[in-house]
């Protein structure tokens, strides 16, 4: 199995805002003093520089606009519902937020069939919702494709039994976890593992210190030195500043690049750069908006394509 791919989904947003349904537990959402236009036509350009800088090193971007059926604020968030694999397997994934349901597409299958992708089979797991169970694609779990292991923090959006089902489902073995911030001197759960950890071919940016349990901390440092990835940590700090939301993508060549944020690279420190740089380049892009009102960054953005082609 590869652990990276050429091919990216992207949704390209036309009612961007602050999502006031997912602002319940995700705690990196802010308002901004904005009208809700001002906010989309903001988020469209920092969305349309990012797909451009993509393009610019040779990924293959495949964008989607989103439509005006529904309401669907974070669309330009495809990565939680659905996912792509080899062997031409989709699934579908229940969602947390009742208006994030929507975003959820039958027609981006014919999108991409028609752009030469092979589909032969879809796991949907959606109708979780009904028991108010849910698990947010590739948001709450981490693939580590190559050596066949799936990460996961526990939260509201990622239940531990649905997660078990699924790595069963896709013969992966589960490695889970509770990752926390702290919210007004709490500490509360990370809604989403993709934004405490990323994890690419030979390395893995990871805020060991946000995972309070010592034993599952020293676990998930297990798996990682298990498979030879080089364990790089970020601060809780830097975690605020959207560090871990990051996908190691290919660009032409094969080359590989790590993909993140403004905001992230420009927290990350030189050792850091150092470390990662060591292993592969770096693309950063602008993301003011989409940061600060969606509450997800550079990673939530991109939906992997693994599919196989025609």
């Amino acid at each position: 199995m590869k652990q990276t791919t050429n091919s990216i989904l992207m949704i390209r947003p036309i009612n961007f805002r602050m999502n006031e349904q997912t602002a319940v537990n995700n705690y990196y959402q802010e308002e901004l003093d904005l009208k809700n236009s001002e906010i989309n036509i903001k988020a469209q350009k920092e969305f349309d520089v990012y797909v451009d800088t993509l393009k610019s090193h040779g990924v293959e971007v495949i964008v989607v606009s989103d439509t005006d059926e529904f309401d669907t604020p974070d669309s330009l968030f495809p990565n939680n519902w659905i996912s792509f694999h080899e062997y031409g397997t989709v699934a579908f994934y229940p969602m947390f937020a009742e208006n994030r349901r929507n975003e959820r597409r039958e027609d981006i299958l014919d999108i991409l069939e028609e752009r030469g992708f092979l589909i032969e089979n879809v796991m949907d797991y959606s109708s979780a919702e009904q028991e108010n169970i849910f698990l947010e694609g590739t948001g709450s779990i981490l693939l580590d494709r190559a050596n066949g292991k799936a990460y996961c923090a526990l939260s509201p959006r990622a239940d531990e039994e649905l997660f078990i089902e699924f790595c069963e489902d896709f013969e992966y073995t589960p490695v889970v976890f509770t990752a926390y911030q702290t919210v007004e001197g709490k500490r509360k759960p990370i809604y989403h593992t993709n934004v405490m950890m990323c994890l690419a071919k030979t390395f893995a940016v990871i805020c060991l210190d946000t995972i309070d349990d010592k034993q599952e901390r020293k676990n998930v440092v297990k798996h990682l030195k298990e498979n030879n990835k080089q364990i790089i940590e970020i601060t809780e700090d830097q975690v605020n500043h959207f560090a871990g939301n990051m996908l190691q993508v290919e660009g032409a060549n094969n080359e590989l690049f790590l993909v993140m944020s403004q905001a992230a690279f420009d927290c990350l420190n030189s050792a850091q750069i150092q470390q990662i740089t060591k292993h592969c380049k770096i693309i950063s892009s602008s993301l003011e908006t989409i940061e600060t009102c969606g509450g997800g960054s550079a990673r939530c953005m991109m939906a992997e394509i693994f599919l196989p082609k025609a």
